[in-house]
């Protein structure tokens, strides 16, 4: 999830609010707060890929609806994120935050004593649901308490950071948690914190909120909205054991064709429409945004896949399979700050281009990688390909959402931008996952009973989705190929045209 943007609470010049007393003289520990908070929901992304295998076997889960797990947590915070950063503007950031920490901890709650899949991911969706209200108004206050200028930049600096670290923290502790008191532990230890979060914050936090806001919600279309996405996600999976002619399929994507025309005639009438319409005019950020579903798409894709071949595949222990994941998450990292300067100095667009055909390549390594691969020789390499060039996109496609948006509306950039990130993660796993599980019953006959040719059959079922990957980054290289030559400004997000 991109995190350095402008507040909602800016957009189209609407009143920032103003923060209690005491606030100015501890930003510290209310930056602290926040990025705890904001620590919790990123950790939640990466922690359950490496639990997976071991979830699938405890729950008796088919890798089918597995995908399920990852899929429903990004499609409900992405249909919900904007509706999200609406509410906390309108009846309290600080309120909001609390409501999202609650909601949060419990649905953590109900994922960990889950006792089959449907239960688990239905609590998984409440997840994103809690998610989509601490993420806007997290970043909506941490932008009220510090100044615009150098203090702002270091505290979106020090917010954007927790994801990486984040990352690596939650494959690692993914592992440890799965090997040792189980994989419900990666849900439980959210309950004590989410909790006492949301009891501590009125005594750190101050709140604010707009007060010009006079406009209603536009609930029915975040609800709309989220239910398209979720029904195309889940037809995409159960299009493999239907078929894709089979009435139940065709029937329905009717229904999500349906209900996305259904959001679009929403926003038209809405008198504070979720997505103003107007907005996809903007080619620039149009193309950043579809950019963006290409990119997410590859990244999820990558990790989901990578977690059950190296387990299931490779044979590692959810351990091992977490500290695998140490040096893609540092490359990660190393590639964002090199972009962050390269945006400035030869543009957007090229950098953009090289990280994704960089993740492409990264992505084609792992579909040759061999069933008895060596770490260092075949694992490795692809990781830190895939890695670097992730990173170095997610800059310049930051730089490109903001292509020609106006200041007042930077905060619905900010939400679309997000949007499209999560989104295009549940859809590439969703697409993925379709693709390369379509040929499970056919594998398996053809493997029988010899242990070796399982093995390979399962190989194969993960090849396919690694090259899948690897098409939604040559997508997302033809798409920036459209984009203009686009530089980040000295002041912020917005890029400026060479």
């Amino acid at each position: 999830m991109s995190t350095t943007s402008e507040p909602t609470a800016r957009r189209r010049g609407a009143a920032a609010g103003t923060p209690k007393p005491g606030a100015a003289s501890r930003p510290g520990l209310i930056l602290a707060f926040l990025c705890v908070a904001g620590f919790m929901t990123f950790l939640d992304v990466s922690i359950v890929n490496v639990s997976l295998p071991t979830i699938e076997r405890e729950l008796h889960i088919t890798q089918t609806v597995l995908q399920y797990v990852v899929t429903t947590y990004g499609t409900v915070l992405g249909g919900f994120l904007l509706l999200g950063g609406r509410l906390a503007d309108a009846l309290g950031r600080r309120r909001m935050l609390q409501a999202g920490l609650a909601v949060f901890a419990l649905a953590s709650l109900g994922a960990g004593l889950a006792h089959g899949p449907v239960m688990l991911v239905t609590a998984r969706g409440a997840q994103g649901l809690g998610s989509a209200f601490i993420a806007p108004a997290a970043l909506s206050l941490l932008t009220n308490t510090f100044a615009e200028g150098p203090a702002r930049t270091r505290a979106l600096g020090v917010w954007g950071g927790i994801s990486g670290v984040a990352s690596v923290a939650g494959v690692i502790a993914g592992g440890l948690l799965t090997e040792g008191p189980g994989w419900r532990w990666i849900f439980f230890i959210n309950v004590p914190i989410g909790l006492a979060a949301a009891a501590a914050a009125p005594l750190i936090v101050p709140e604010s909120r707009d007060t010009a806001w006079r406009r209603g919600f536009d609930v029915a279309g975040a609800v709309v909205l989220t239910a398209g996405l979720v029904l195309l996600i889940w037809t995409l999976g159960q299009a493999i054991t239907w078929t894709w002619a089979s009435a139940k399929t065709i029937g329905c994507l009717i229904t999500v064709a349906v209900l996305l025309a259904g959001f679009a005639a929403i926003e038209r009438r809405a008198s504070a429409p979720l997505i103003p319409l107007s907005i996809f005019r903007l080619r620039v950020m149009r193309t950043a945004n579809m950019t963006a579903v290409a990119m997410f798409g590859t990244l999820v894709t990558l990790f989901f896949f990578a977690s059950l071949y190296m387990q299931q595949v490779l044979g590692y222990s959810p351990v091992r399979t977490g500290l695998a994941y140490v040096p893609i998450a540092v490359i990660v990292s190393v590639g964002a700050g090199i972009s962050q300067g390269l945006v400035t100095k030869v543009a957007a667009k090229p950098v953009l281009i090289a990280g994704l055909v960089l993740a492409a390549a990264g992505l084609v390594l792992l579909w040759r990688v061999p069933v008895h691969a060596s770490y260092p020789a075949d694992i490795l390499p692809a990781f830190l390909a895939g890695g670097l060039g992730l990173g170095l996109a997610f800059v310049p496609v930051q730089v490109a959402a903001f292509g020609g948006v106006a200041k007042s509306d930077s905060g619905l950039a900010a939400g679309l931008i997000n949007t499209s990130q999560e989104a295009g993660g549940a859809l590439g796993v969703a697409i993925a996952a379709t693709i390369a599980f379509a040929r499970v019953p056919a594998l398996t006959r053809w493997a029988g009973g010899d242990p070796a040719r399982i093995l390979a059959a399962r190989a194969s079922v993960f090849h396919e989705a690694f090259l899948v990957g690897a098409g939604f980054a040559v997508f997302g290289v033809l798409v920036a190929l459209t984009l203009p030559m686009l530089r980040a400004s000295g002041d912020g997000p917005g890029p400026a045209a060479l």
